[in-house]
């Protein structure tokens, strides 16, 4: 996969757009970190691939809560203990 600078896709964004087809992916950096990723559709796949990245995205997401579950302990509680906290929250409520 090869690497773009924003400067890159700034001063060579023709070179950029001619070379996109061909290596399907790109990933732009700013001072050396990834920011972002270029990928080449066409109108025929277009909307496959917005799919296709949302639920990549989606994933990741899932995956960070149960990260997150993990390390604060929560990933252990039982349907009761949900249960409870959300009766908890609920009667809290101002109504």
């Amino acid at each position: 996969m090869k690497f773009v600078s924003v400067r890159d896709l700034r001063s060579k964004s023709a070179d950029i757009w001619r070379d996109l087809p061909v290596e399907r992916e790109m990933v732009v950096t700013s001072n050396g970190r990834p920011i972002a990723v270029l990928s080449a559709v066409t109108e025929s796949n277009l909307e496959e691939s917005l799919a296709a990245f949302r639920r990549a995205r989606a994933i990741e997401a899932v995956a960070a809560l149960q990260r997150e579950s993990v390390a604060r302990g929560t990933d252990k509680l039982t349907e009761d203990d949900v249960n409870a906290e959300i009766a908890a929250v609920r009667s809290a409520r101002v109504r």
